[in-house]
């Protein structure tokens, strides 16, 4: 059978192109030979699952694994704790062919559905037999934990995997017991029952800490981009390929496995690219970008939702991307730990920043369509639209000057602070609609802060820089146009642009002509 990139759930060697996991894998197995409970909290398709079950396997000579997916039960089966014991124990047995007898028909027992007396203190006194005689060390995975995280019977059974821990010493134990899902077990703290008040409980603070990096590196990026070539034989430039996908993705699982699928199912064997020699090349790989940013896919969906129900964190996302907000990452900080535990960030040295450049131009796109039926520089932009295009090319220029005229148009009354504020974005509001369907964009990362931040506009295989910055007197403005020339050798260009906002009363607004050494720069003056 050919090998596919894979995206939908569980990624099989047999049947996928993956990266190499056992680093991984054996780093995983060293916690589990200490006897370590642990949680891996990632963000949702970060390749949790397919870690699990590649760990099963793994694990499987030493130990005896019981695997399970809380997805698998339903919502009735937390409702109460003989209900749960019943669930759990049928999927004990599912998973341990070999239990004693003894042991098998206890767990028979409680996993009826007539069963109504049996506790969870029974069902572990069973698992109590079942670790003195299975013969192997046992070893209890739950996948998708997050299911039963806000359930009252999930918190009690949290407190006997506890109990047993700290007793384990004189009492027969799971071997290592690994919860996976997008939300950390140990910050659940509240005991909630009926008709009393909440009160502080850490059933799961027994955990140790998984630090153990689940993202690609280009390295193993690069891995898997031979082990398709010797397949294909596209003569890419893998090393070169695994950088590009690195430096757009940072990594994140998901992200690899689609834009490589788009490359190999979307790009390759289209009418501009029939080969799949043409896709896996610069142009090609820009050409997946356009269509994973545009993607309507289940991670953008989960990532979206969270931020209509969390208005703090929306609030916190925009700072840093369009007023440049440097947020110092601060691990007991609520909003960065939910930031990070949903993945929309990361630390870099310290700071936080956006996870990975494609989160941030979904974010960029969500933010700015949020303000497409009311912004009047959105709807400017589709009205003069055609006249920035020029025998297929982008005409940056024009597009400056038609910016300068209409901000001014519709906000030169407005005063400094909110013009400061929403300067960077009105002009990606103007330049969406003109770019639509044909171009994309990207802010360069390393260069966004509350003064400056480079704009990488991608037009039918050509792209143009544009420097966004905030006017801070002459010897700043020299300074920005020497950084912008040295961003224009790094992506060997010869001209670039500048668009200054700029509140001096006294400003020369409009558009002139730079000339550093062999290269070209347009400054535009709003």
């Amino acid at each position: 059978m050919k090998k596919t990139f894979n995206t939908e759930g569980y990624c099989d060697p047999e049947y996928n192109y993956m990266v190499d996991l056992s680093s991984r894998l054996s780093d995983i197995k060293a916690m589990v030979d200490q006897g370590k409970y642990f949680t891996i909290n990632r963000g949702r398709q970060y390749g949790k699952t397919t870690t699990l079950m590649a760990l099963e396997e793994y694990l499987k000579p030493e130990y005896a694994v019981i695997n399970m997916d809380f997805q698998m039960l339903s919502n009735a089966d937390f409702e109460s704790e003989q209900r749960f014991v019943s669930a759990f124990s049928r999927e004990i047995l599912c998973n341990m062919d070999m239990a004693p007898a003894p042991v098998r028909e206890e767990l028979e027992s409680y996993s009826g559905s007539a069963v109504s007396n049996v506790t969870l203190s029974v069902l572990f006194k069973t698992i109590v037999k079942l670790c003195q005689t299975m013969g192997k060390r046992i070893v209890l995975i739950i996948d998708e934990v997050d299911s039963a995280s806000n359930n009252q019977v999930f918190l009690d059974f949290l407190a006997q995997l506890r109990a047993y821990y700290l007793k384990r010493r004189k009492v027969a134990a799971f071997q290592s017991v690994i919860l996976a899902g997008v939300y950390d077990v140990r910050s659940m703290k509240k005991k909630i029952r009926p008709n009393e008040d909440h009160r502080e409980n850490s059933p799961w603070n027994i955990a140790a800490g998984f630090n153990i990096d689940m993202s690609f590196s280009e390295k193993d990026i690069a891995g898997m981009l031979k082990s398709y070539e010797s397949d294909n034989h596209t003569d890419m430039d893998i090393d070169g390929m695994a950088k590009r996908i690195f430096d757009y993705t940072h990594g994140y699982p998901y992200l690899v496995s689609d834009l490589c699928k788009i490359l190999d199912e979307n790009i390759a064997g289209s009418k501009e690219f029939p080969r799949k020699s043409d896709a896996w090349t610069e142009r090609g790989f820009q050409e997946a970008l356009k269509v994973i940013t545009r993607e309507d896919n289940f991670l953008y969906e989960s990532l979206l939702g969270k931020l209509k129900v969390n208005s703090r964190l929306k609030a916190l996302l925009q700072e840093m991307l369009f007023n440049g907000k440097l947020i110092p990452y601060v691990a007991t900080s609520d909003y960065v730990k939910d930031a990070a535990m949903f993945g929309f960030i990361r630390n870099d040295n310290e700071t936080a920043v956006i996870s990975n450049r494609i989160f941030e131009t979904v974010l960029y796109n969500s933010f700015i369509s949020e303000e497409f039926a009311e912004s009047r520089l959105y709807t400017a932009g589709v009205q003069e639209k055609n006249q920035f295009i020029v025998g297929g090319h982008l005409d940056i220029r024009r597009i400056l000057e038609k910016f300068i005229d209409t901000f001014h148009e519709l906000y030169g009354e407005e005063d400094e602070q909110f013009l400061e504020n929403a300067g960077r974005k009105y002009f990606l509001l103007f330049l969406k609609p003109i770019i639509n369907g044909v171009g994309n964009y990207s802010i360069e990362p390393q260069t966004r802060n509350s003064e400056r931040m480079d704009l990488v506009i991608y037009y039918q295989g050509e792209q143009n820089i544009l420097e966004l910055k905030i006017w801070r007197g002459n010897a700043y403005n020299e300074r920005g146009e020497s950084q912008l020339s040295g961003y224009l050798d790094y992506f060997h260009m010869k001209k670039g642009y500048m668009l200054s906002f700029n509140f001096n009363k006294k400003k020369e607004a409009g558009i002139k002509e730079i000339v550093l050494g062999d290269k070209v720069l347009v400054e535009a003056v709003v």
